[in-house]
């Protein structure tokens, strides 16, 4: 029986935007040193004025993104969708929302982008698609044991796989949902909405390989593959992490190692360390994933004042295969996800951070960072700078780097999705529809809302949370040994201070963080690099030089030290800034910003 692919397969043979030469044989590795921006093309900034985002206005805002440092952007679904799961309930692959424009829209957003040195990443979703695919709408209309039927996992009972956890416990009670045309039950790991893949059957592979290389094509430099531990069904497991997932995994590293070998594959698989790190396989899975154990943890450390959470999970997690990578995130586009932790730390953080019950979502809570420690700056500032020195890629939400808050009111995860604050203007200049049209309102709370927080006066004061983010990713840039390097955890005699070395044979900085809110003082034992000089890679201070005695330390509260350990030679003899990241960024002139935002209102 022959079976109609999508539209993928036709739409394949489309022009194609020009990608960058990439040598097959000499791989990059270009993840390593990057740091991710993560945003949704609806969120960021509407060029139509219909009150949605769209790619043209995307690219429109592209140098804010470059302002900010960040050399890859990552975009949450925009593929047409009946939006039930805010895009991931995807109707046609192959496509672009028509509220976010059109596939040229998309082009002249990846040529713009490669121009301006961002890589592009975009999501792969086979885990499950919309109940409104056209696969699904066929499956279910086919005849049982057909090709077309077995496009989706069914069954008779809805009696099997009962050993599977359900991971909506808020929206779902089981895992199984009636289909009155199939006259059948589907299986769905997620919403009921969502009909699961059924990836026994060749012909999904098929169609996946198809979608890859129809990105491929144009241009994109990855795929962050969405719930990989759920893609394979077994009787008498968890239906996690099974052998025939990596199977699955492999064979799609396999194509796009074919096609081009510098395209990357981002997992998120929300499980414990040892359950995780098998993505890796031998370096022929995936090449980075996602660091859910190490999340929670950071947040924990800053409550209960004590590294040693972080310390203990990031010992657990260092050894990868070469040359795969962790990627690191304060708190993921749904929620900071609270599962890989033990009942009894969950209701600590739920008391700690989200003491009323709208705050929480499943197993997590749904605040964004700057809501999540009260708009606290230094915690903002300490918790970023753990993200960009721990071991492995850091991720950044949109509008994070302005400290934007939330909404709780707005349902499900939409009050983290609200849209970017770029001036105090009307909608927060994200769009000129009338407010009643945007996709969701803007956030106006009076201390985080978008005439308070936005992008257009902090890039007028030197001291924003804005520039001092630009500062902060400047100087990581400016050091490799954050991407690339060892990390060593050091004995301070104080468990409120952090402190750490990452290293290459070549460079050497310490990372002391202080988790405590008040003042606090260690003696940390750095005779190892006895000799050396520390040199603040802020502002290039030159510190006392290391001996054989314990170095003294002392920090302000919620503070934290970046130090470079420099040989005798190397170190400056006097307080001088240091290459690369040792003066803040250049700021546009206040006055004539003003100037220029007063001629435009007084024109339109």
């Amino acid at each position: 029986m022959t079976v109609h692919t999508s539209g993928a397969s036709a739409a394949s043979s489309r022009t194609h935007i020009a990608r960058r030469t990439v040598d097959s044989e000499h791989p990059t590795y270009w993840y390593k040193d990057a740091i991710i921006y993560q945003l949704h093309v609806r969120s960021f900034f509407d060029s139509s004025c219909d009150g949605i985002g769209d790619f043209k206005g995307l690219t429109q805002k592209l140098d804010h993104i470059v302002d900010l440092g960040v050399s890859a952007v990552w975009l949450l679904p925009f593929f047409p969708s009946p939006l039930r799961d805010d895009g991931y309930d995807i109707s046609d692959y192959c496509g672009v929302n028509p509220d976010y424009g059109t596939l040229d829209d998309f082009r002249g957003f990846v040529e713009a982008a490669h121009a301006k040195g961002l890589r592009i990443l975009v999501e792969l979703v086979v885990n499950h698609t919309s109940d409104q695919h056209p696969w699904f709408q066929r499956a279910r209309r086919a005849p049982k044991g057909s090709p077309e039927r077995d496009f989706y996992v069914w069954s008779d009972t809805g009696h099997e796989y009962e050993d599977a956890r359900i991971i909506f416990l808020d929206s779902e009670t089981s895992n199984w949902a009636w289909d009155p045309v199939a006259r059948a039950y589907y299986w769905h790991r997620f919403y009921s909405h969502q009909p699961d893949l059924n990836f026994d059957n060749p012909l999904v592979m098929r169609e996946v390989k198809t979608i890859l290389n129809f990105w491929l094509d144009l241009g994109v430099d990855g795929f962050r593959l969405d719930a990989v531990p759920y893609l394979v069904e077994r009787e008498n497991t968890t239906g996690e992490n099974l052998d025939e997932t990596h199977s699955v995994l492999k064979a799609i590293r396999a194509e796009i190692e074919a096609r081009n070998p510098d395209c990357i594959l981002l997992a998120e698989a929300n499980q414990m360390p040892k359950d995780t790190i098998p993505y890796f396989g031998q370096g022929d899975e995936c090449h980075m994933a996602f660091h859910f154990p190490l999340m929670p943890r950071l947040f924990m450390a800053l409550a209960k004042e004590d590294g040693a959470p972080i310390a203990q999970v990031v010992e657990d997690t260092m050894r990868l295969p070469e040359p795969c990578q962790w990627a690191l995130f304060l708190r993921n586009h749904d929620e900071l996800t609270l599962e890989m932790v033990t009942e009894e730390e969950r209701e600590d953080m739920w008391q700690f951070y989200a003491t009323h019950r709208r705050l929480r979502i499943n197993l997590g809570i749904r605040r964004r960072l700057a809501s999540l420690v009260d708009g606290d700056r230094k915690r903002i500032e300490l918790l970023n700078a753990l993200l960009l020195s721990m071991p492995g890629t850091p991720v950044i939400y949109y509008g994070d780097e302005i400290g934007m808050s939330d909404n709780p009111f707005l349902g499900d995860r939409d009050g983290v999705r609200t849209p970017m604050q770029w001036s105090p203007d009307r909608n927060g200049g994200f769009s000129c529809a009338p407010s009643v049209s945007l996709y969701l309102p803007p956030v106006v709370d009076p201390l985080f809302g978008y005439e308070a927080v936005n992008v257009e006066t902090q890039r007028e004061i030197r001291s924003s949370l804005l520039n001092w983010m630009r500062w902060l990713i400047e100087v990581r840039n400016a050091h490799a040994c954050f991407g690339r390097g060892d990390i060593r955890f050091i004995a301070s005699g104080n468990s409120r201070l952090l402190a750490y070395t990452r290293c290459l044979p070549e460079e050497k900085v310490l990372c002391v963080v202080n988790l405590s809110e008040t003042a606090q003082a260690a003696n940390v034992d750095l005779s190892e690099h006895e000799g050396r000089v520390p040199v603040d890679l802020f502002g290039g201070c030159r510190f006392p030089p290391i001996g054989a005695l314990p170095y003294q330390l002392t920090l302000p509260g919620r503070s934290f030290y970046w130090l470079r350990l420099s040989s005798q030679d190397e170190a400056p003899t006097v307080c001088e800034p240091c290459e690369g990241g040792g003066t803040k960024p250049e700021l546009p002139d206040a006055q004539a910003t003003r100037q220029t935002r007063a001629e435009a209102r007084r024109q339109g």
